[in-house]
């Protein structure tokens, strides 16, 4: 199997609405000879920072000496973002032979592209063989296809509103499904400062015997390890992952000139990641596609750009609430360019103009047809932010030449449905 051929074959798996339940997973990883039983992890839920919080726990264990695979979802422009190693995509031809492995394997029972997606990222971070793999999940918690793993650490970020549909419309039963990866015995780490969400993970740790850590934002450890990324909210992540590092200090051990070299040095692109373009603007991309991403991306302009208004340009999917963040964005620009995000599921962005209208009608907006003409008609602006949707600052890297540029695979990020979890 050619690489082209394994991502025409993953594209095929798009078909299958996702799914929640470990059945078929731990189907597959069973036919692939159960890798992740060869392999150690900490696993990762939240609704923010997880993946902030996944990517400095990488570079800091990289730093330390360790090979440490990644696993996060979704990806930006290259489908092989998902899975790394050392910060190193996972080769084509690995991702080709593995998949055609799998594809044999499955004998064409249904399976979604996730669950596949899992199995093949186990059985490749098996082979390398990785000492620790930082597992992110992809929605939820409980039955997201990677709870078959037993970590040697459950993290769970800040719990907030999103994915209602699928995990419940309040903060406690959001939270019951995020504190689904607690396995018994197994020590949990959380920055939730939520009371009804952290109510809930307390009470699911105590029933499971897991220790747990409680993090705080005004924890001092990060003031003696910066962090490159930028964003006063990446302080909490810093906690985080430095309070994980050293509940497993027994296990791993990791010295302060690793901790202070991975936290300095840690990269996580579309997540308030500063770019240039050619005409020598300053472009801020951040993937911020609910009201708590786009609180903290407010915050970050009111105070690591005091002063300077930005041009913004914005696009969202329709199933996220974009009233509630084009509230929260309107009074940071007064120009705005409203683009359509690229999949089925894009919000119209003459509505989304008709929102940010209604909370500040004296903006200059503008409704534009993609994301390519807005950047042209801003491009000699001092400062310009892209955000509203991951997907928008996938495609807006892959326009301004940066990461993965040329090897486009973000519609592998499309799927359809509305499942509930049982």
């Amino acid at each position: 199997m050619t690489y082209a051929e394994a991502i025409e074959f993953l594209q095929g798996l798009r078909q299958f609405a996702a799914t929640f339940g470990l059945e078929n997973t731990r189907r597959l990883a069973a036919l692939a000879g159960n890798p992740h039983r060869k392999l150690r992890f900490i696993h990762v839920a939240g609704t923010n920072g997880k993946g902030s919080t996944c990517a400095m726990l990488e570079s800091i264990y990289r730093a330390a000496g360790l090979r440490v695979g990644l696993y996060t979802s979704p990806h930006l422009i290259s489908f092989r973002e998902r899975i790394q190693m050392n910060r190193v995509l996972i080769p084509e031809g690995d991702l080709a032979r593995l998949t055609g492995q799998l594809r044999a394997q499955n004998q064409g029972e249904p399976l979604t592209l996730f669950e596949f997606t899992t199995v093949l990222a186990l059985a490749w971070f098996a082979e390398q063989p990785c000492d620790l793999v930082i597992w992110e999940t992809g929605l939820g918690g409980r039955l997201d296809a990677t709870n078959i793993v037993t970590p040697l650490a459950s993290v769970i970020t800040q719990i907030g509103f999103d994915h209602e549909p699928w995990l419940g419309n309040t903060l406690a039963k959001i939270a019951a499904e995020k504190a689904g990866i607690i396995k018994p015995g197994v020590p949990v780490f959380t920055a939730t400062e939520e009371p009804e969400a952290r109510a809930v993970i307390r009470a699911t740790a105590l029933e499971h015997h897991a220790p747990l850590t409680c993090v705080s934002a005004t924890a001092g450890e990060p003031l003696e390890f910066p962090v490159s990324l930028i964003g006063a909210h990446q302080r909490t992540n810093a906690n985080l992952a430095l309070a994980v590092v050293a509940g497993l200090q027994p296990l791993i051990p990791v010295p302060p000139a690793a901790r202070r070299a991975g936290l300095a040095s840690v990269h996580w692109p579309g997540r308030l990641q500063l770019l240039k373009n050619d005409a020598g603007s300053t472009i801020l991309l951040d993937g911020a596609h609910n009201a708590a991403g786009a609180a903290v991306l407010r915050t970050a302009l009111e105070t690591e750009f005091a002063g300077r208004r930005p041009t913004l340009i914005f696009g969202s999917l329709a199933d996220k609430k974009w009233p509630e963040i084009c509230e929260i964005l309107a009074p940071l620009a007064d120009v705005i360019f409203t683009v359509p995000v690229a999949s089925q599921r894009t919000a119209a962005p003459a509505d989304v103009a008709a929102a940010f209208r209604q909370t500040r009608p004296a903006l200059e907006l503008h409704v534009c047809a993609n994301l390519a003409e807005a950047l042209k008609a801003c491009k000699h602006k001092g400062f310009i932010v892209i955000t509203g949707s991951l997907y928008l600052i996938g495609e807006a890297l892959d326009r301004l030449g940066h990461e993965h540029a040329g090897t486009s695979e973000r519609d592998l990020n499309e799927w359809s449905g509305r499942p509930k979890l049982e």
